[in-house]
Formats: C-alpha cells, sequence, structure tokens
C-alpha cells in the first residue's frame, strides 16, 4: 500500500478524537539544535481556535487502525469492516516533516489502535516523537495519546518529547465502560492521568531547584468524553469534568458528540448497547462546552451549573444565562461597585471585560456607553445589572428574559472564545 492511502485511511479513522490544542506551550528545544524546526510562539492545533482567535493546523492520524478492543462506540473496533493498515516510525516522522516544511501543519497529533500490549504500542509512539526530536531536529507541537495500561515508565518517557500527554477517559461511568467498552479499565485510565499528573508536579519541584531539569509534557494532559452514546446526564458529566480539573490539573475535557456506527452483518443496524439516534447530539455537547467555560475560566462549581433537579443542561439557553434567571434574587448588581467574582457572574460579562471594568473603575465612573467600549453584550447583560444605579430594563419578569435570550433552535452561537 502506497503511503498516500495510508495517509487517508489513518487520518480518517483518527477525525473522532476531539482531544487535541496545544495552548500553554511555547515550543521546545529537545533534540534540536540552534535553528532547528518547528520553533513557535503559543498556538493551538487541528483547525481548532486558539485562545487569541487563531485558527492552527495540526497532522492528526493515527500509527495504526488495527485494534484488539471492540469498543461498541468505535469506528475501529476489532469488529468493524474497514481496511487495516499502520505506519511505522520511520514512515510517520518523515511524513511530518514534509508536511511541516510545505507548511500544511504547525504540529503533530498522534494516537493509535491496541494493536498489541499497551507497551508496545506506546513505544511506537514514542519512537515517533523521539524521530523527531532527535533526527529531524524538530521542536514543534507534539501532542500524544497515552494507552492505558501503559506502565509508568513509558509515560514519563512520553512526556519528555511530547507537548501533551492525554489519556480519553471515553465514558462518564464505570457501568457505561464495562457495556460498551468491556475491554477498557476506568481505573488504568485515571491511573494514567495520575502518573501524568503526579511526573509533572515531581519535573516541577525538580526545575525549582535545578534549572537544567528538562521539561515534561508542557502544554499538560487532556482528555475526551464521548456524549449520547450512554445514558449519563449531563449532571454526572459535569461532575465528572469538574473532579478531573481538581484533582490531576488537565488542562481540558473535550467533548465529542457520539456519532451512530453500524455493525457488520446487522445491514447497517446500530449496536444493541447503543441509542439509536438519527445523528450526533451536536446542542449537547455545545452546552457542556459551554459549562466546562464556567468551570474553567468563571468559578461556577458543577453543583451551580446543575443540580438534582435539572439534570440536563437548557438547549435554548447558555448555561451561565441559565443559572442567572435561577438565581434573580441576587441580581441586579451595580456595575461602579461589584467585584470580580460578581462581575463574572452577569451574563454578557466575561472574564476580559470584568478585568477591563475593574481596571476602568479606578480612573473613573463607568457608563452604558463605555461598558459596549470595553466589550460587555449589552443583549444580555442589561437584565442583571444597574449603571449608576440606572437600569435599561428590570429583572422582573423571567419568562420574558427567557423568551428574548433563547436560542430558538438551540444550537446558538458557537463556542465563545472569550466572554459571554
Amino acid at each position: 500500500m502506497d503511503l498516500g492511502e495510508k495517509i487517508s485511511i489513518l487520518a480518517g479513522a483518527a477525525k473522532y478524537d476531539a482531544s487535541c490544542a496545544s495552548s500553554g506551550s511555547s515550543g521546545r528545544a529537545s533534540g534540536a539544535a540552534d535553528g532547528g524546526l518547528g520553533y513557535r510562539e503559543p498556538a493551538g492545533i487541528c483547525h481548532s481556535w486558539t485562545g487569541d482567535g487563531r485558527c492552527i493546523s495540526l497532522l492528526k492520524v493515527l500509527y495504526s487502525n488495527v485494534c484488539r478492543y471492540d469498543c461498541a462506540y468505535c469506528v475501529n473496533r476489532a469488529s468493524a469492516d474497514t481496511k487495516r493498515v499502520s505506519f511505522t516510525s520511520q514512515e510517520l516522522a518523515d511524513l511530518t516533516i514534509e508536511f511541516y516544511r510545505r507548511n500544511y501543519i504547525e504540529g503533530l497529533f498522534l494516537s493509535s489502535g491496541i494493536f498489541s500490549d499497551p507497551d508496545i504500542v506506546m513505544e511506537k509512539l514514542i519512537e515517533t516523537a523521539k524521530k523527531l526530536r532527535t533526527e529531524h531536529g524538530y521542536g514543534g507541537y507534539i501532542h500524544m495519546k497515552i494507552i492505558p495500561g501503559t506502565g509508568d515508565k513509558m509515560i514519563r518517557e512520553a512526556g519528555l518529547w511530547a507537548d501533551r500527554l492525554s489519556a480519553n477517559i471515553e465514558l462518564p461511568t464505570d457501568l457505561s465502560l464495562k457495556n460498551l467498552a468491556p475491554q477498557k479499565n476506568g481505573r488504568e485510565i485515571l491511573g494514567a492521568m495520575e502518573d501524568v499528573a503526579d511526573t509533572t508536579a515531581q519535573y516541577e519541584e525538580d526545575r525549582r531547584r535545578i534549572r537544567t531539569t528538562p521539561d515534561f509534557a508542557p502544554s499538560g494532559q487532556s482528555t475526551q468524553l464521548i456524549v449520547g452514546a450512554s445514558e449519563e446526564n449531563d449532571r454526572q458529566i459535569i461532575s465528572l469534568s469538574g473532579a478531573l480539573y481538581r484533582k490531576f490539573g488537565l488542562r481540558r475535557v473535550y467533548y465529542s458528540a457520539f456519532t451512530p456506527v453500524g455493525v457488520p452483518g446487522r445491514g447497517g443496524i446500530p449496536d444493541p448497547r447503543l441509542p439509536d439516534i438519527p445523528g450526533p447530539p451536536l446542542v449537547r455537547e455545545h452546552r457542556l462546552y459551554q459549562a466546562d467555560w464556567l468551570l474553567r475560566f468563571y468559578h461556577f462549581s458543577s453543583e451551580e451549573i446543575l443540580d438534582g433537579a435539572t439534570p440536563f443542561l437548557d438547549k435554548h439557553l447558555d448555561p451561565k444565562t441559565a443559572w442567572a434567571l435561577k438565581n434573580l434574587r441576587r441580581f441586579p448588581i451595580e456595575i461602579n461597585r461589584a467585584d470580580y467574582e460578581e462581575l463574572l457572574r452577569v451574563p454578557g460579562i466575561g472574564a476580559t471585560s470584568a478585568r477591563r471594568i475593574i481596571e476602568v473603575r479606578r480612573s473613573r465612573s463607568l457608563s452604558f456607553d463605555s461598558l459596549r467600549r470595553i466589550g460587555v453584550v449589552l443583549k444580555r447583560a442589561r437584565y442583571f445589572i444597574t449603571v449608576s444605579g440606572g437600569f435599561i430594563d428590570r429583572p422582573e419578569d423571567p419568562g420574558r428574559i427567557r423568551r428574548i435570550l433563547s436560542d430558538s433552535d438551540g444550537a446558538g452561537l458557537q463556542l465563545p472564545l472569550f466572554d459571554f
């Protein structure tokens, strides 16, 4: 099989893994001579939006789509009727460099099917990254998937060559994992996350004492949750994400809407263990990303976003506005007196605009016009604020506010990069 066909198959096989981003890395020199390839400023990857609004490209492929596991939701599962192919480490390293030189990409996202023992699969991924760093002088971004079940020695080695590591937790509960991916072990996945977190902390401590200590996965770690393949509600998913952020210091949890897949020999009928849905639940995925934004940047707890009475996120309102309408007793707040944490709770005011408000207030009082110039979205904020005691709209009718601010189709705008 020629290299072009391998690229087509293995790039297509990798597209369902959403857990890739490069924020937090400023480039590496590990194994790279002065002037080596790939030196760059912090950036995002994989045709993703970065924190500053840029779209950055990444070569996103599997090392191999051969897999021993038969996860019901995966297009590369062992029982799938698909052409199986693998790169060699040399092929993939050469391909990455060739794409980089042609300015097609700015980094590599590397994962693989479980074609052998986890340590053997992990060894091949590490070998690819090591070749890039040492033989090609490549200093650009590498995101490497941790294969659950691999030993901590392999994880330590991986973090010395990759900028970011990720072990996909896949499903929100052990029960769902046992049902849909019985060969995977939740404890092994969490164990891999813990190994990365512990090793990161150890290297950071060593670096405080010895400045020449090498970087270990400087962009941190991330994971992916599949949404809609199992019966868990949004509250369970958000609670899990909050726990992962607290315990393992993850940079991101990615949410991937379940894409229905057929089963060989069943005429395209889905696996009976999977939900029979017409397409991926994209609106739900979108709302989960917005809720995740509240966890990471707006200092919300998972219990504040959803409780036992409301286990699912509102399809027609972003979660911050939904929270505000349930807590109208806390509003309106006075813009010229509210502290930073109070400002963060106002729909239409994000972390950036809240900081700007605090800064401007040091020299003068704010008006509604100055709020617009700062970047406050007054279409949303107007119902929840006063400015020097004055209203645009009083928050007296939550039903009316809901009708005005609801997304008619539940889809809303794209995931906000800055304020919402």
